[in-house]
């Protein structure tokens, strides 16, 4: 009779992918380079913030070659003004502004004006690989309302920092670091000499794959909070929360972004009563449909405009 050997099982250890590398270990001197200051909540913008308007308007881009482009653009729609009352005051009104563009990898010029006069102008150069120069301007026929700022941005290996100069005297400077793979802090000063006045203030914006979170705090009395979740490719959710803890304000918004084969959606619902939508329909190859609309509940004011994009 042949006896049966009992052989013990053959121990194994699961090694999940060698526990993540050891729980990915950070390595400090090569931190992400993060994004500029002043976009800390671009995604949270990008949901909440579309590019609302009322009435028709009609944008042509036509390029003349690689580089160099013209555009036109009609708007005809009313014009709000301020009263003393509670309800909007509107006017009829209509333009038309005649544009260049020169886009070229290293510089970036755009030129705007408007048949009521209105000169916009933004430059945007690259001096060296890490140290850019940005500028705009906006010159107009009413005393005191032409501006204009200049700005040196320098980008670090994982910081960035910016300095401004503008007309009135005024100075400004900010500063970012990275001190995770995802989580930044940042700061900004500024001084306004024509109004003298000044202010401080801090952000920070942790961001993964699938989510934005941002905070910002500053002594004018503003504070902002901004998260924005990835839901898939196409659908993403925003909210923000503004506070002016010197008035007292404050306005909480939820929005949403929905990318689909042939249009974009996106809308948003706030605190005081306000929902808006914006949608952009690609009909053709560089034709575009808008819809825009805005519902302002607590003031009785309903917006609602329409367009076509022709050109890239």
């Amino acid at each position: 009779m042949a006896t049966a050997l009992n052989v013990p099982p053959a121990t194994t250890t699961t090694t999940l992918p060698e526990m993540k590398k050891e729980e990915e270990k950070v390595d400090y001197l090569n931190l992400p380079c993060p994004i500029p200051y002043e976009e800390i909540h671009r995604e949270a913008l990008m949901s909440l913030k579309p590019e609302l308007f009322e009435g028709m308007r009609f944008d042509f881009t036509k390029g003349l070659n690689q580089k160099f482009s013209l555009s036109h653009s009609v708007f005809m729609g009313p014009m709000e003004i301020p009263s003393q009352s509670s309800e909007t005051i509107k006017i009829p009104t209509a333009h038309y502004e005649f544009g260049a563009n020169f886009i070229d990898p290293k510089l970036m010029l755009f030129g705007r004006i408007l048949t009521d006069g209105r000169l916009n102008a933004r430059l945007k150069g690259d001096l060296t690989e890490n140290l850019s120069l940005k500028a705009n301007a906006q010159l107009t026929n009413e005393p005191h309302m032409s501006h204009g700022m200049v700005s040196f941005d320098y980008k670090g290996k994982d910081y960035r920092t910016q300095f401004q100069l503008g007309n009135g005297a005024l100075f400004g400077a900010n500063y970012i670091q990275s001190v995770t793979p995802h989580l930044s802090f940042g700061g900004e000063v500024f001084w306004a000499g024509q109004h003298r006045k000044s202010g401080i203030g801090y952000a920070a914006r942790y961001n993964t794959d699938k989510m934005v979170a941002t905070g910002q705090v500053a002594s004018t009395g503003l504070v902002a909070l901004s998260y924005v979740q990835k839901v898939s490719e196409k659908v993403s959710l925003a909210s923000d929360l503004m506070y002016n803890y010197m008035s007292k304000d404050v306005t909480a918004s939820f929005g949403y972004d929905y990318i689909l084969r042939q249009c974009r959606l996106r809308g948003k619902i706030d605190s005081n009563g306000c929902a808006a939508a914006f949608l952009e329909e690609r009909l053709n190859m560089g034709l575009n449909f808008i819809l825009s609309s805005e519902l302002d509940h607590r003031k009785k004011d309903y917006k609602f405009g329409f367009g076509l994009t022709v050109g890239e």
